[in-house]
Formats: C-alpha cells, structure tokens, sequence
C-alpha cells in the first residue's frame, strides 16, 4: 500500500508541476502577443505547440513512475516513430513548416496585417499578410488574389518590409 501512496504523490508532483511550467509558458507567450500585436491566431497555434510537448513530457514521467515496462514504452515509441518517420520523410517539408511558424512567431518582423514584399528573381509577390497559420502564410494581392506561400520560404526568401504599425 505504501508504494502506491509514494507513486501517487509523485503523480501529483509532477502534474502541479507541468500545471506550473504551462502557467509560465502561458504567461510569456501573452506577454510576446501583447508586446508584438501578434494576431490570437498565432498565440492559439504556439499554445498547441506548448501543450503537446507537455503533455508528451507528462507522459514519458508517469510512465517512469508507475514503472510501465521499458520495454513495451521503447517498442511503442520505436514504432510510432517509425510511422512518423515515414510519413515525414515523404512531406519532409511539414516539420520543417513547424519549425518555421515557430520562428516566426517569436523572431520575425512580419505581422498580419502588414505590407511585404518578396524578392524572388522568378516570381515576385507584393501585398499585405492576411494569415500565418502551422504551415503556410496566407498573402493578399494588389489585384485581390490570395497567394498561399510555405512558411519555409518566408524564412529562405528575402522580404520587404512596409511596416504601418505605429511606434511604441
């Protein structure tokens, strides 16, 4: 009875602590919003993002705690992976999109709302940011075309700005 009080306790251990870790995460992802004047949109994917690797955080620490076999976790894992890596390695062009919208919402001028331009040799694309979701970065035209452009090339191409936002 003794060992299931002490797993218990951990349990709750570490789930206030990963309640803890996203009040943190929630509260610094507001404040980048507040401080950017990025779009909800943006703070909603980021927030996914956040609560995934939490959750999956969460689970690989119950699952040392409860003392889950090691090896029946390793198998599940290896063959998940091995699903995904499958899958990504015929779109490897989707976690490099995840990797993107990350860095472009942390590190990146670009906002909705704003004018760019990109300056491609072969194609050129000028008009304001309609959306930045997961994968793509959605532009609207002079002539109101909607260009929808990967987010991997918004952080390979080299971008104008026309920032109309005012100053702080």
């Amino acid at each position: 009875m003794e060992q299931y009080q002490l797993q218990l306790l951990q349990t709750v251990a570490v789930i206030a602590f990963l309640l803890i870790i996203k009040v943190l995460l929630r509260f610094i992802v507001n404040n980048i919003v507040l401080k950017f004047h990025f779009a909800p949109e943006r703070k909603r994917i980021i927030s996914k993002i956040i609560n995934l690797l939490i959750f999956l955080v969460g689970i690989i620490l119950l699952t040392a705690i409860w003392g889950v076999d090691s090896q029946q976790v390793t198998l599940y894992i290896t063959s998940a992976l091995t699903i995904l890596g499958v899958g990504f390695f015929a779109q490897w062009s989707i976690l490099s999109n995840l990797t993107s919208s990350m860095i472009l919402f942390f590190n990146h001028p670009v906002h909705i709302g704003g004018r760019i331009k990109i300056l491609d040799k072969d194609y050129p694309i000028e008009g304001v940011v309609e959306n930045i979701s997961l994968f793509f970065m959605y532009i609207r035209t002079e002539n109101n075309g909607l260009v929808t452009i990967p987010n991997t090339i918004v952080l390979q191409k080299t971008i104008a700005l026309e920032d109309d936002r005012p100053e702080e």
